[in-house]
């Protein structure tokens, strides 16, 4: 077998999943993810990590090179590297197996802290799992869908906010907890997002007026990055459902992708056929 033909027999398995060695492999890296991500969240435990120290010890190092075999052998299979190394998935496909050898560099007894906090990045392995779903690529397009109105519902948020910051900063002052405009604009994020931790609270008439004002703002625009996001995903899901009519109950509807029609099961075939047809005669 020569070089060319080892890449492409690679992407077939690694990055294809229409084969029975792609599914196998895809199903051993979920397996394999989901472990790892386990050990890493069970090895915060002190009683667990006081007993099986070395366990932990051996799992995180298997997965570390499991894993980084993975991600050479993604880079020699890929047909465009410098595309698949800049990517989401291969950003976090170099972030969850980074952690572990950095921890090796990083050395000392003042370094503790610093070497738990790069360990903890180990798991951004989960976002691995995102691209076994495919239901996650319809989510995606309708968030990238919904952007622009998102990113206008955040300003108005940041807008009100600071107005509310600052009417707050300059009613309640130093005094009741309001140091500063940035402490105040905390205060009102807080506040309008119904969390309301209590580090800081109002002490004048007015300021109670301004914060009652401010949560019921919050209250009324809650709601609204869901509904937003829920009518694109509606859209997003609509645009994969076929609009030709089943030949025997005459129902639309289908998926793309549908055999058979999901209501009286006649079979799709001809429907599809007609479809791809019907538009050149």
């Amino acid at each position: 077998m020569t070089k060319q033909q080892l890449r492409q027999e690679l992407y077939r398995i690694i990055f294809g999943t229409d084969t029975p060695a792609g599914q196998r492999f895809d199903m051993f890296l979920i397996y394999a993810i989901l472990i790892s991500v386990f050990a890493v969240i069970f090895s915060t435990v002190e009683s667990l990590v006081s007993t099986y120290s070395s366990s932990f010890f051996l799992i995180e190092w298997i997965f570390t090179g499991l894993f980084t075999v993975e991600y050479i052998l993604r880079i020699f299979c890929s047909p465009n590297r410098r595309k698949y190394l800049f990517s989401f998935y291969g950003i976090v496909d170099l972030v969850s197996i980074v952690p572990s050898y950095l921890a090796l560099v990083v050395a000392g007894a003042h370094y503790l802290l610093i070497i738990r906090l790069v360990r903890v990045l180990r798991i951004f392995r989960v976002l691995k799992l995102v691209r076994y779903l495919s239901e996650a690529d319809v989510l995606i397009r309708s968030i990238k869908q919904a952007r622009r109105k998102i990113f206008l519902f955040f300003t108005v948020v940041l807008v009100l906010s600071t107005l509310f910051g600052c009417l707050m900063y300059v009613v309640e002052g130093p005094g009741n907890g309001f140091t500063s405009i940035p402490k105040s604009i905390y205060w009102t994020i807080v506040t309008i997002t119904t969390v309301g931790y209590g580090d800081i609270t109002p002490h004048t008439v007015m300021g109670q007026i301004i914060s009652t004002l401010a949560m019921l703002t919050g209250y009324s625009i809650l709601a609204i990055p869901t509904g937003i996001i829920t009518a694109e995903l509606a859209n997003e899901m609509q645009r994969n459902k076929s609009v030709y009519p089943c030949p025997n109950c005459v129902k639309a509807g289908h998926d793309m992708d549908a055999d058979h029609c999901k209501w009286c099961g006649a079979d799709l075939g001809d429907m599809r056929e007609s479809s791809r047809i019907g538009p050149e005669h």
